[in-house]
Order: structure tokens, then sequence, then C-alpha cells
């Protein structure tokens, strides 16, 4: 009997899993030392500035994959209803001068006595948490279009308007993309998903025409040439230092576009420093580290003990990879910049403790199904 508690207790733990999920942790807080001393010190004097914060939110994030991993997700979503409420209050705070603080023109991050998080980060959990909740309470999905549009299309679209005000067009879609995929795990009929997505595309087509340097950069996008020096400059260097890598990179540390090349490096584009040092084999091992993780989300959905844990793990896996592929497909310029943080890697804190969170509560959904 003794023996059967020790496996249960060690079939319980997915190390695989919990393994790929350090390495890509150890991994972005290697590239953010490697990539942002430069940037760091001519933002703040201090070549450590943002080594540092993220060290800090990987460490908040490993005591938040323990605590998830354990708390029963059941009683996670009873809270899903006030998160929400709180992630709009905190949405509607980061507009208020004084509270939200404004960074290149962009007011996305309230600060506290030194400490600053992005209230868009906990809008993506908060969201999810909602919308996992109100959909699962559906036998069969019998529901109106009315009805979806009032209690799962409405609050969404609350929450990414408020984002995208911000501006920020690329979360905004990330949001609008798990709204979509929870929808359809959970059930919704397929042309209310045709008459939201056609509403999403005319969306986000007005958001990029209405805004200048969106469409600037749309137009970047289409013609890397255009305007070389002013909307398309990020977009050319990173593509550089991709060129620059070949099969094995120039060596960790080597990379030439961190030295102040790549605007913003520590953000959206740091993969393409990363591809700059290690090359092309560098990055097929950091996307089969993506896959993996991705492939065995998946997996615990499939096995989940209830349609519950089935739509949340869906949504917390789409998490990952939607905001992954994201911002691949903007690095290789397939779609254009977005300004999307490539997960575990890209410097962001907040976004680093919910994508460790979301492991946290997948582990959890794992283990519930173990003990069914």
């Amino acid at each position: 009997m003794r023996n059967y508690l020790v496996r249960s207790k060690q079939k319980a733990l997915d190390l695989p899993f919990i393994t790929a999920t350090v390495l890509m942790v150890i991994l972005g807080l290697v590239i953010i030392y490697d990539a942002t001393p430069v940037a760091a010190f001519h933002d703040f004097g201090d070549k450590l500035y943002y080594f540092k914060n993220q060290l800090i939110w990987a460490t908040l994030g490993s005591f938040a994959l323990i605590f998830f991993s354990f708390f029963d997700y059941h009683k996670l979503l009873k809270f899903a209803y006030p998160l929400l409420s709180a992630s709009v209050l905190l949405l509607l705070a980061v507009l208020v001068p004084g509270i939200g603080s404004k960074i290149y023109g962009a007011r996305r991050w309230i600060s506290i006595a030194g400490f600053s998080f992005q209230p868009s980060e906990i809008a993506k959990l908060a969201l999810i948490f909602y919308e996992t909740a109100v959909i699962s309470k559906f036998e069969n999905f019998k529901i109106s279009f009315k009805d979806a549009f009032l209690v799962i299309f409405l609050p969404a679209f609350a929450v990414t308007g408020l984002v995208l005000v911000q501006p920020d067009l690329g979360t905004a879609l990330i949001l609008a993309s798990l709204t979509l995929t929870i929808y359809f795990v959970g059930g919704g009929p397929l042309k209310h998903l045709v008459l939201a997505l056609s509403a999403i595309i005319v969306a986000g087509v007005g958001a990029i025409i209405l805004e200048p340097y969106r469409f600037a950069r749309f137009k970047s996008f289409l013609d890397p040439a255009h305007d070389p020096q002013g909307a398309s400059y990020q977009i050319n260097q990173i593509l550089i230092a991709l060129s620059q890598g070949g099969l094995f990179g120039v060596g960790l540390g080597g990379s030439r576009s961190k030295f102040d090349f790549i605007p913003e490096v520590q953000g959206d584009a740091i993969f393409a420093v990363f591809v700059e040092e290690l090359g092309f084999i560098g990055a097929v091992l950091l996307i089969a580290l993506f896959l993996f993780i991705i492939s065995r989300g998946i997996a615990i959905a499939r096995n989940a003990p209830d349609p519950t844990g089935k739509i949340l793990a869906i949504g917390l896996v789409g998490l990952i990879a939607v905001q992954a592929l994201f911002n691949l497909a903007s690095v290789v310029a397939l779609v254009p910049l977005t300004g999307v943080p490539l997960p575990f890697i890209s410097y962001g804190g907040s976004s680093l403790f919910v994508i460790v969170a979301a492991i946290g509560i997948l582990i959890n959904i794992e283990r519930q199904s173990q003990k069914a």
C-alpha cells in the first residue's frame, strides 16, 4: 500500500513538463542577461536592470507555479467574476494620468513604490477564467447568439477595447483570439464564430487604418523598403540579425544587434538576438521546447476530468501558443510587428508571471485528472 502511494505521488508530477518550463525560464533569463546590458545602461544607468527585474518576477512566478499546482482549479474559478471586475478597474486606472505610467506614448503600466505591472496581462487570465466559468455552465451549448453576445462577447469586447485604447493592438488581438478559441472548444455554434470573427476583422482593420503609426507599420510589412529610417527600421534590423545567425550563430554574447541597432531589443524582438547568437539550430531547439509545452497542454486538456478543466486548459495553452505564434510570425515578417512578447523569453515581469502561473494551473488540471 505504501509503495502504491509513493508511485501515485510520483505519477502526479509531470517532470518532463516541469523541466521544459524551468528550462524556458532559465533560457529567458540567460538571453535577457546577454541581450539587454546596453539598452539597460542607456535607459536606467544599470546594465543589469532588466535582468534583475526579470529574475524577481521569475522567482515570484515559481511560487505561483507551486501554489496553483496544488490549488484546485474548481475553487480558482469561483474568483472568476471578481477577478474580471478587478482587471477592468485596473485597465481603467492605467488610463488615468498619475496612476498609469506613460512610456513611448502608451499607458500600459501601473507603478506603485517602484514596482510596476501590466494590467492587461492580468486581464488575460481573468478573461480565460470568466469565459471558462460561463461556458462550462451551458449544456450542449443551447444558447442564442444574443445571449452569447451578452454574457461572453460583450465582456470580452469591453476588456479588449480598454486594452486597445492604451494603445496595445497586439494584446487586444490575443484576447480576441482566446475568446474565439474558448468559445469554439466550449461548443459554440460555428455561425456564432463566423459573426464574431467578422466583427474582429472589421475592428482590427479599423484600428490599423485610424492610427497613423499602426498604418505605417502595416505599410512597412507590405514593403520593408518603405521608410527604412523610420517605420521599417526595426523590422529591417531584425531581419539582418536573423540572417547573421546562420546555422550555428555567432556565439552567445557575440550579437552586434543588441548594441542599440534593434530598438527595444528586450521586448518582442529578442528572438532575433537569440537566433543571431545561437543560429538556426538554437531556433529549432527553442521552437521544439515551445511545441513540447503546447502539446503537453493539449494532452492535459484532452484528459481533463471534466468539461470545465478541458476548456480552462485549452484557454491556458492557447495563451502560450497564440502569443508565441504572433511573436515568431512578426519577427520573421509573416505578419506586421504587434509588440506581443515571446512567452518565457521576452522581458516583461507581468507576462512571465502569468505564463508560469498558467503552467501551474495546467499541472493542477493534470493532477485532478489522475485522481479521477
